[in-house]
């Protein structure tokens, strides 16, 4: 992306349910396209625990009945990104990023592989040598996986994101094989050695690192999020 790309980047307070922020990222996306959004948009956040499903589907990776997940009350939601299942909850450092791909223009695996080192510099940051790994899209250290990609695209437009294990409880993760493959762990910052880290520290550094990675001029600003600020920010 260019210098002059001009981009907001909303840190959300407090943890955040996943279908209203779900519906959130649709009305973005439509109203960067029909242009009542002039701006692309970042949304950094935290969820309440959620398993989400993508196009590769999921259900056939759950361990533990929905019975199980209902009295934890957990949810499980479909969603339009790429890859298979997973789990959101608080302790993990959520990116969505909404921006138009073609106004750029920026060719889908590049944003993608920009995204997997958005997060590589941010571990770093905290003293975790994370890379790549060929089994699947993300980030790991080893042979357990620290970071996920799942993203979607509409009238060009992106949304979902990165998902980056902070210091979550990752209990969750073996009830299901996450992002469906099978003989693999889940780790996070915080269980792989890093020093003292508080998530509202890592969505800052996430943030700059965001903004040097994709090239992008933004305002960061930290919102409690409301009706009455989205339909101003992003009219219906």
């Amino acid at each position: 992306m260019g210098k002059k790309t001009p981009v907001r980047i909303l840190t959300l307070d407090g943890l955040q349910p996943y279908t209203p922020i779900l519906h959130l990222q649709h009305r973005l996306v439509s109203a960067r396209h029909n242009g009542t959004l002039e701006k692309d948009v970042i949304l950094i956040l935290e969820h309440t625990p959620v398993f989400t499903l993508g196009h590769n589907g999921g259900r056939e990776n759950l361990k533990v009945s929905g019975k199980f997940l209902q009295q934890r009350g957990i949810p499980i939601i479909k969603a339009e990104r790429g890859g298979n299942i997973t789990y959101h909850g608080p302790g993990q450092v959520i990116a969505y990023p909404i921006i138009n791909l073609r106004a750029v223009p920026l060719r889908l695996t590049t944003y993608v592989t920009g995204l997997e080192e958005v997060m590589l510099r941010t571990a770093a940051d905290y003293g975790i040598q994370a890379e790549r790994n060929p089994r699947n899209r993300g980030v790991w250290v080893g042979e357990k996986k620290l970071g996920s990609v799942g993203i979607a695209v509409r009238h060009g437009i992106t949304f979902h994101g990165l998902a980056l294990n902070v210091n979550l409880s990752l209990e969750p993760f073996s009830w299901i094989s996450p992002c469906g493959l099978t003989g693999i762990g889940m780790t996070s910052l915080k269980a792989a050695g890093a020093h003292v880290i508080d998530c509202k520290d890592v969505m800052r550094t996430m943030a700059g690192h965001l903004k040097d990675i994709l090239e992008i001029n933004a305002v960061h600003e930290s919102v409690n999020i409301s009706h009455a600020f989205f339909n101003n920010f992003c009219p219906a």
